[in-house]
């Protein structure tokens, strides 16, 4: 069964820090693309940060500089380190694995909650 979960979402002041966690089972973790996805209320789902499966990163502008993409295949585990957190970064993370074949579901969490509010 597959399962994709985040975690280390909570509340922190402007400037603050976090790391989110997103681990994901049944799948062979190295053949798939890994991201950062956020949805605030009212706006559309937008990719925040991109680990593609031979480690490559993508970011959007509005992250790029204090939000930092990785991944441990040997933990099936993609993680997002965010700094210097502003209040237009309150949303809801998902993370979600796609294949890079595409030839299998794309696979989403349920997602962490973050707020940045002082």
């Amino acid at each position: 069964q597959v399962q994709v979960a985040e975690s280390g979402g909570g509340l922190v002041q402007p400037g603050g820090s976090l790391r989110l966690s997103c681990a994901a089972s049944g799948i062979i973790f190295s053949s798939y693309q890994m991201d950062w996805c956020r949805q605030a209320p009212g706006k559309q789902r937008e990719l925040v940060a991109h680990a593609s499966s031979d480690g490559s990163t993508y970011y959007a502008d509005s992250v790029k500089g204090r939000f930092t993409i990785s991944r441990d295949n040997a933990k099936n585990t993609v993680y997002l380190q965010m700094n210097n957190l502003k209040p237009e970064d309150t949303a809801l993370y998902y993370c979600r694995a796609t294949h890079v074949y595409g030839v299998l579901p794309q696979r989403w969490g349920q997602g962490t909650q973050v707020t940045v509010s002082s």
